[in-house]
């Protein structure tokens, strides 16, 4: 199990770096460049869906309950105080993000989704990783 963890702690890393590889430098651009837009929007997809598994493969790990809903994976980390009420609402924010591109649940707020990959999900993603590392260690 921890072998599976480790792994899926690399690809996201690999993730992330690939996005930083082809992140747009403003908003602007960002606007303008449709392939790169949309190649963006998928690399948070992908990387979120990353999180989600590793947070799941933690939880066996630690032979903590399985959620019903998805979403309560973060609450149950939060309840058994590996992250914070506060860090859990982030991530769960950012997957209900990654649900509304994936799915087309309407449109899409470009401007928050460009400062989620410009100034929080590498932040946010590097410090869960942190914490999943050390309660593994």
């Amino acid at each position: 199990m921890e072998e599976r963890i480790k792994d899926k702690i690399e690809e996201i890393e690999g993730y992330l770096q690939e996005l930083n590889e082809i992140m747009t430098n403003s908003y602007e651009e960002y606007l303008s460049n449709f392939e790169k837009k949309a190649a963006c929007e998928r690399y948070f997809e992908k990387i979120i869906g990353a999180v989600i598994d590793l947070a799941f493969l933690f939880l066996r790990k630690k032979k903590y309950s399985s959620p019903k809903e998805e979403q309560a994976i973060f609450d149950i980390l939060a309840e058994n105080q590996i992250i914070s009420k506060d860090f859990a609402r982030k991530l769960k924010d950012a997957k209900s993000m990654r649900n509304f591109i994936a799915h087309e649940y309407g449109e899409i707020d470009d401007e928050l989704v460009f400062e989620a990959l410009t100034e929080q999900l590498e932040k946010d993603i590097n410090e869960f990783i942190n914490v999943i590392k050390k309660e593994i260690r």
